[in-house]
C-alpha cells in the first residue's frame, strides 16, 4: 500500500492554556516515522503522509505519544485528504439557512442512535445539527461565542470525544491538500 496524505485534527492544542509551537508538533509527528509533516494554522491540524492500514490504531499511537510528550490528553481524529475534501464539499443545510458560523465536529466513528439523539437535544433556535458519517455539522445562527453550545457540552451530549473546526478551515485544508 503506497503512502497516502492524511490530516490529523487534534483536540486541546493552543486552547485552554495548552500552548504548543507548531515546529514542536511537527517534530513529534516526525518522531513517529510520519513523512512530509506540515501544520496548518496553530489550532492542531497536522498534515502527513503514511502507509496506514488502521487509522484507529494510528490515532491511539499519536495520542499516547502526545500525552507522554505534552503531559495531557490530546484527542486525535485522522481523515484522509479525500475524506476531508468530501467533508468540505458536503452541504448539510439548505443554502437559505441564516448562519453566522458553520462548524464540523470530527468524531471517532458514526454516532449510535442514543448519541445522535443526545446531540439533537442540543438544537435550539440558534443552533442546529446534522450528522453525516463520522462528522456532525453545527449551524450557529449567532456568533459561536454567544451560543450556549461548548465543546464539553457537545461531548457530554454524544458521550464521546470530538473536536470542532470552522468549515472555512476545513475547506482551506481541502483546497490545499485535497
Amino acid at each position: 500500500m503506497p503512502s497516502q496524505r492524511h490530516i490529523a485534527f487534534l483536540r486541546a492544542i493552543n486552547v485552554g492554556g495548552h500552548v504548543v509551537k507548531m515546529d514542536t508538533l511537527r517534530d513529534l509527528f516526525e518522531s513517529l516515522g510520519l513523512a512530509k509533516v506540515e501544520t496548518f494554522i496553530a489550532s492542531g491540524n497536522v498534515i502527513f503522509e503514511a502507509n496506514v492500514k488502521d487509522s484507529t490504531a494510528l490515532e491511539r499511537r499519536i495520542e499516547t505519544h502526545l500525552k507522554r510528550a505534552l503531559g495531557y490528553e490530546v484527542g486525535t481524529f485522522i481523515r484522509t485528504a479525500a475524506e476531508v475534501a468530501a467533508v468540505a464539499a458536503y452541504e448539510p443545510f439548505a443554502p437559505d439557512q441564516k448562519t453566522m458560523a458553520l462548524s464540523v465536529i470530527f468524531l471517532r466513528g458514526p454516532l449510535e442512535k442514543s448519541a445522535k439523539d443526545g446531540l439533537m437535544k442540543c438544537c435550539t433556535e440558534l443552533d442546529d445539527f446534522h450528522v453525516q458519517g463520522r462528522e456532525a455539522y453545527w449551524l450557529c445562527r449567532t456568533r459561536t461565542s454567544d451560543s450556549k453550545i461548548t465543546g464539553p457540552r457537545l461531548e457530554k451530549a454524544i458521550g464521546a470525544p470530538s473536536t470542532v473546526r470552522n468549515v472555512t478551515t476545513v475547506r482551506k485544508l481541502a483546497a490545499k491538500y485535497g
